[in-house]
């Protein structure tokens, strides 16, 4: 038996995504979590051989959760299960070790055979979003003009994004010019949410 650990933070995706897997011969749901925060705990208690995880949870997201547990626990193969198909997110997944990234609406037999193929070793990739991941380039943003945007995203004004980051307002400005030049926008709003969109913040 494949034993799998499930986080999302909509219990009726929970309940369905664990309905689902439960029902194949060879693939067991050992534990569910609806916050970031309580992954780590079930990992350890119930030693899965593969974790399903949503991108955006309360507590902790996917992505950060599959960087911590590539630390934790290596060896153990992760993959995001997501309703945000963004290729800005599959980059970041990548890089922070995830072996899978699918949508939530992949049917179900598709993602039984991914969790099987997860845990013998392979990738999986959604194939619309790995194309559109290829031909939406890298993400273009800087390390500081992400903190900058992701700040911006919250509505703030110039004056306190310099205060949370510790940089001065001129040098925020900066940030955020470049930011709304490599976005092709011509606000600081706009250049967070096309940002976001694309799931580079």
């Amino acid at each position: 038996m494949i034993k799998v650990l499930l986080a999302d933070d909509q219990s009726l995706v929970l309940g369905a995504l664990a309905a689902l897997l439960g029902a194949e011969d060879d693939l067991e749901v050992v534990a569910t979590c609806t916050s970031g925060d309580q992954v780590a705990a079930a990992v350890a208690e119930k030693a899965p051989d593969v974790c399903l995880l949503d991108i955006e949870m309360p507590g902790a997201n996917g992505i950060e959760l599959v960087s911590q547990l590539a630390k934790s626990h290596p060896g153990l193969p992760c993959a995001l299960v997501t309703t945000f198909g963004r290729p800005g997110y599959l980059q970041r997944a990548l890089e922070a070790g995830a072996k899978g990234f699918l949508v939530k609406d992949t049917p179900a037999e598709e993602l039984a055979v991914a969790v099987r193929k997860i845990h013998q070793g392979e990738t999986v990739i959604d194939p619309t979003l790995a194309i559109a991941s290829i031909t939406s380039g890298p993400n273009p943003l800087t390390a500081r003009e992400i903190e900058v945007l992701q700040e911006a995203l919250t509505g703030v004004g110039i004056e306190t994004i310099a205060q949370r980051l510790h940089l001065s307002a001129g040098t925020v400005r900066n940030h955020i010019s470049s930011a709304i030049a490599k976005t092709h926008t011509s606000t600081r709003m706009e250049a967070a949410l096309t940002a976001n969109e694309a799931g580079w913040l």
